[in-house]
């Protein structure tokens, strides 16, 4: 066999190898690597390049090798389940930079930071003061995250006692001017309700690059010539609107009647409309 082919078979064989392993121990090995892991990979990488271009290494041998080095993260996976410990010596453990305002500068020296390091990761995270943080952690994997103080932490809709319903992630309805029929279904929505959404916006589907059906059942598209311009579903809004205006009418009947009874109706019906604006009113309103 020729050099030249020999190395291409070797090149696509190793290669596919390499990629199952990879596939086999997980998505872990490309997001969170720990030292080891990060070792693991390169000796492992190592192997194959030496076999792939060596023509006199044995192809047997080589991959013996790297089944070898791919199941050492394996196992110590499994260890690490079990072991705390051992855990902490194959992935090791964060490090504490600040606590309750305070900069720990021996764990700084300790993993080799200096302060302008710090200070440039407080400014990744949108943190410019150290007195403003109550807990900074660096993370074995290198990821870095903070924790504010509760009176630096912005408002959230549970701090003010306000319900909010649940939102679900949109779903892709049309790709490539193509219907996903699946996650129109996920949706809870027809082709016909599509149709029909889509002639209000005044385009088809295969002018359509991109579709998603949102949580609150508006449907928001991207078309492939991006000149045209797409107006905003308006449904919502005017909903809004409409209970607007009905809570007004209501509270101007109720100020123009002189019959006491009708006034008591007018002003009631008003106040239970503007319970319902109050409650539904910032999703109308997006």
């Amino acid at each position: 066999m020729p050099d030249w082919l020999n190395i291409i078979l070797r090149s696509v064989f190793f290669l596919i190898l390499l990629f199952s392993i990879t596939k086999w121990l997980g998505k872990k090995q490309i997001s969170q690597l720990s030292f080891f892991e990060y070792v693991n990979g390169i000796t492992i990488g190592n192997i194959g390049a030496e076999v792939v271009t060596g023509l006199d290494q044995r192809v047997s041998l080589g991959l013996i090798s790297m089944l070898t080095i791919a199941a050492l993260p394996f196992l110590a996976g499994l260890l690490s389940l079990k072991s705390k410990k051992f855990r902490d010596i194959v992935e090791g453990k964060g490090t504490i930079f600040i606590k309750d305002g305070k900069i720990l500068e021996e764990n700084l020296k300790k993993e080799r930071y200096t302060t302008d390091e710090l200070l440039t990761l407080l400014r990744k995270k949108n943190v410019y003061r150290a007195a403003d943080v109550e807990f900074a952690v660096l993370e074995a994997t290198g990821d870095f995250n903070v924790m504010l103080k509760k009176e630096n932490q912005p408002l959230t809709p549970k701090d003010l006692s306000m319900k909010f319903p649940s939102v679900k992630e949109p779903q892709t309805v049309i790709m490539d001017g193509e219907i996903l029929d699946e996650s129109l279904a996920q949706a809870g929505r027809s082709r016909g309700w599509l149709h029909t959404e889509l002639e209000k916006l005044g385009v088809t589907i295969e002018n359509v690059f991109l579709g998603q059906v949102d949580s609150y059942g508006q449907l928001t598209v991207d078309l492939f010539d991006d000149k045209i311009e797409v107006p905003s579903p308006q449904e919502m809004p005017l909903l809004y609107a409409t209970l607007k205006k009905c809570q007004a009418d209501l509270e101007l009947f109720a100020l123009g009647t002189e019959n006491t009874e009708a006034k008591k109706m007018y002003s009631a019906n008003s106040k239970k409309i503007q319970d319902v604006v109050d409650k539904v009113g910032y999703i109308l309103k997006e």
